[in-house]
């Protein structure tokens, strides 16, 4: 969008802004109410916050940063993720180092593959990479935050947290389009080019659909796992790309392919169940009285016998 209109700034923050209301008018029509609430709404305030900049600084980042260096940086975001879930009240998650290992495989292959799919080497620009950072940063407390509501609230519904979110959100964008001028620089711009709401509304539509399966997916099976799943998504759109299209295969695909494929298989693994110490003292118990019981009983068995022999002796 930013290459076909011109626009000379970024203007992530009215975007998020405008599809934010897309959003409250798709869960309307789909007959959500507050009435349905299970939280207060306090408990979204944090969670709006962090979820309004984090796709403010991605939309805004896209002014500033080209598509490889930006696929590179959202690459990592399932490491970010598996670091922050031990911090979270009410989550304190914690992974097996094979998962760590997976996760590190998934990155560097969906990295490889996307550098030899691009025709241009990565353009890193200061203010797009600590805009894009910023967002790695705030999606890593966001899925965690999720994740720690759903599990403190099992009746909590993806609507409910994706509406109060987006409610309680649309507020914190309008200090930074003030201060920044991009409120009004955004309007005039888009007044001048009216087809953009048309496309932001289109992509709203399609995230809209995106972040209720992701919500889906975080209430299932955590953020951690949701991360690793969005990731090798991209690699099979990019892998799909290719077989329908018929492009050439190179060797650093394959390479990129592989380490995935290692990644995925390596999360799939169980993880060892190692015996508690608790569980252990408790066998070590149950065994010591098993032949504590055994050993008195012989013995019992001994002493009858030795008394059967003096009755038939006397």
């Amino acid at each position: 969008m930013y290459n076909i209109y011109y626009f000379p700034t970024s203007y992530g923050w009215y975007f998020t802004f405008v599809q934010g209301f897309v959003y409250i008018t798709l869960i309307y029509i789909q007959g959500f109410t507050t009435k349905q609430m299970m939280n207060p709404w306090k408990i979204y305030v944090k969670l709006s916050a962090v979820l309004m900049g984090s796709q403010g600084l991605t939309k805004g980042s896209l002014a500033f940063l080209n598509y490889p260096a930006q696929i590179m940086f959202k690459s990592t975001k399932v490491l970010p993720v598996m670091v922050m879930g031990a911090f979270i009240p009410g989550l304190r998650r914690k992974y097996p180092l094979h998962e760590y290992i997976s996760a590190v495989l998934l990155v560097l292959g969906l990295i490889l593959f996307t550098l030899a799919d691009a025709h241009t080497s990565p353009n890193f620009s200061m203010l797009g990479v600590i805009m894009i950072s910023g967002a790695l940063i705030m999606d890593a407390f966001l899925g965690n935050l999720q994740e720690a509501i759903f599990t403190m609230n099992p009746e909590t519904t993806q609507m409910e947290m994706l509406f109060c979110s987006t409610v309680v959100g649309l507020p914190f964008l309008v200090p930074p389009m003030i201060v920044t001028g991009e409120l009004f620089k955004a309007w005039i711009s888009c007044y001048e080019h009216p087809y953009v709401y048309g496309v932001l509304i289109f992509e709203a539509m399609a995230t809209y659909v995106g972040q209720v399966s992701v919500l889906s997916l975080i209430a299932i099976f955590g953020a951690a796992t949701t991360a690793m799943i969005t990731t090798a998504r991209k690699a099979v759109t990019l892998l799909l790309s290719y077989l329908i299209f018929t492009k050439p295969l190179t060797e650093q695909h394959g390479i990129g392919l592989l380490l995935i494929a290692m990644g995925i298989v390596l999360k799939m693994v169980p993880e060892p169940k190692i015996p508690s110490w608790n569980a252990v003292q408790n066998a070590v118990v149950k065994q010591s009285k098993s032949t504590f019981n055994i050993e008195k009983n012989h013995i019992g068995s001994d002493e009858t016998l030795d008394n059967d022999e003096k009755r038939s002796l006397i």
